[in-house]
């Protein structure tokens, strides 16, 4: 795939993903006006969490990374029979041991909740009791989403990218219908969530399954737990699952904490990262996407100056969209969280405490695309061992940068003990980040492009140029609550576009040109 054809189909990816995360946003609003920053909010908020974590341990992260080479290693170098087998072998191998996992999981769910949120246990029997009824409902979701990411896989590396993208929008408009009208039918509402979780992984799955029976892949599914190819994949799949997963096992831990912190941290800490989650996805995760197979390709075909060029010109992106969305979203945190969410059930104290946590967020964002963009620059080579070891050093950093962060807070009295567990997260993004790019130009698999220092310092300058403008123009919080639903959307509308114009124009009045991005310059 050429630059431009990166660039292109991170353009498609993104878009898809664009459309499911603002109906992401529409479910979280409304989950936030209906139920509040409230104990059952919290307890079905760690009912989701557990199977969606799993979900990209063997779904969207580790499988995926693992699937991806080999796949387009037998695309590149063997026959269409042979990739078909493969794909029924794996196909065969994966889906009873999810079907194992999913079964284990819903018997142990109350065990299972005792392990991730000890805290609901000691506050209410009610809330335990309620987590683990939802979590029995929303655990077989693995199965069937982990399925989805197998079919997106094959679909990704034959170069179709909408159908896995658009999947997630199912999801939220079930969520959304579940949340809005099938509440009343349930003794206590909330379980209507967990019975929408469950439907709409089906539901993606019927979606994407017809895309890969178009590509002729698909026989008759057989167990190859002997096959060359399927016990390749299984040897990089295993240390994947924490390479590739560092940052949903400390959100975990995230989550452990914050059941032992005040009623309403859970929902806090989620709707904060929900923000965060935004621009990573759209921007971050679609690169990602998009670059694991087309790196793969290269790697299969030996081209070490086009692996190089891909991604050096991934990189570059990740500086040029992330950087004015992490200061973005820092500036207009209280602002932000205030006109999505300031509604119903959802009081102002809980509107700070949101913002709070998203302003140590936003901080690491930055680090977390360039994560998720480096990681598969690994993968494809077949390397799972450096991530995972990085992986597991930032995992420990997070743990022990959450004991110190709310320890300290509390020791201050700060109010928001719970933001520290965000700041946290963030400082161990850029451990992660640091040592993964350290690894990749000592082993001479990434050498920069010339022109890196020039785009940095416009990035800076356009970045600093939007900050002041904010900082200086947005009305203070007091003026906010009092203003009206109306009057905070066109004001925050009003902000966003002015800052991304200030961005986007000092970059051109500096010389920076978009498609300078995907041009080919010459090597340093």
């Amino acid at each position: 795939m050429s630059s431009r054809g990166l660039i292109k189909s991170t353009a498609i990816v993104s878009s898809m993903t664009l459309l499911s995360r603002i109906l992401g946003l529409i479910r979280d609003l409304v989950l936030g006006w209906v139920y509040g920053a409230s104990w059952v909010l919290d307890a079905f908020f760690v009912a989701f969490k557990i199977p969606n974590m799993l979900r990209r341990f063997f779904g969207e992260g580790a499988f995926s990374l693992a699937f991806v080479p080999v796949l387009s290693e037998y695309k590149e170098q063997r026959r269409p029979a042979e990739v078909a087998g493969l794909v029924s072998r794996v196909a065969g191998t994966l889906a009873p041991i999810l079907l194992l996992i999913s079964i284990l999981g819903s018997l142990a769910a109350p065990l299972l909740v005792m392990l991730i949120a000890p805290g609901f246990l000691e506050k209410s029997q009610q809330q335990f009791d309620l987590t683990a009824a939802m979590l029995s409902i929303t655990f077989p979701y693995i199965l069937f989403i982990s399925l989805v990411a197998f079919a997106g896989s094959i679909l990704n590396t034959y170069g179709r990218f909408a159908a896995p993208a658009f999947a997630p929008v199912l999801l939220n408009i079930l969520l959304i219908s579940a949340a809005t009208l099938a509440g009343p039918w349930f003794e206590q509402p909330i379980m209507a969530m967990a019975w929408a979780v469950f439907i709409a992984g089906m539901v993606q799955l019927l979606f994407v399954l017809p895309g890969v029976f178009r590509l002729r892949l698909v026989r008759r599914p057989v167990w190859g737990g002997r096959d060359p190819g399927v016990r390749r994949i299984l040897k990089l799949m295993g240390p994947a699952i924490l390479g590739s997963s560092v940052a949903q096992i400390n959100m975990l831990f995230d989550t452990l904490m914050a059941s032992f912190l005040a009623v309403g941290s859970v929902s806090w800490l989620y709707f904060a990262d929900r923000m965060v989650e935004f621009p990573l996805g759209v921007f971050g995760i679609a690169l990602s996407t998009v670059i694991l197979p087309s790196l793969s390709r290269q790697h299969a075909k030996q081209d070490r100056e086009q692996f190089c060029l891909l991604l050096d010109r991934a990189l570059r992106w990740v500086f040029l969209l992330g950087v004015p969305a992490a200061l973005g979203l820092m500036w207009l945190a209280e602002p932000i969280i205030l006109t999505l969410f300031q509604h119903g059930a959802f009081s102002p104290h809980s509107a700070h405490m949101t913002a709070l946590a998203l302003m140590a967020y936003t901080g690491g964002l930055p680090a977390l695309i360039l994560v998720k963009v480096m990681v598969p620059a690994f993968y494809s080579r077949h390397d799972a061992r450096t991530p995972v070891r990085i992986g597991i050093q930032a995992m420990l950093a997070n743990m022990a940068l959450n004991v110190v962060f709310v320890l300290m807070l509390l020791q201050l009295g700060f109010a928001a003990p719970h933001a520290g567990l965000a700041l946290a997260t963030s400082v161990s993004a850029w451990l992660n980040a640091g040592l993964l790019y350290r690894q990749l130009r000592r082993a001479d698999v990434y050498r920069p492009r010339a022109g890196w220092l020039a785009v940095f310092g416009r990035i800076l300058l356009a970045g600093a140029a939007m900050s002041v403008l904010l900082g200086a123009g947005v009305a203070a919080t007091s003026n906010w609550i009092s203003w009206t639903p109306f009057e905070r959307t066109w004001q925050l509308g009003l902000w966003i576009a002015g800052a991304a114009c200030v961005y986007l124009l000092v970059l051109q009045l500096l010389g920076q040109r978009l498609q300078q991005l995907w041009r080919r310059p010459a090597a340093r």
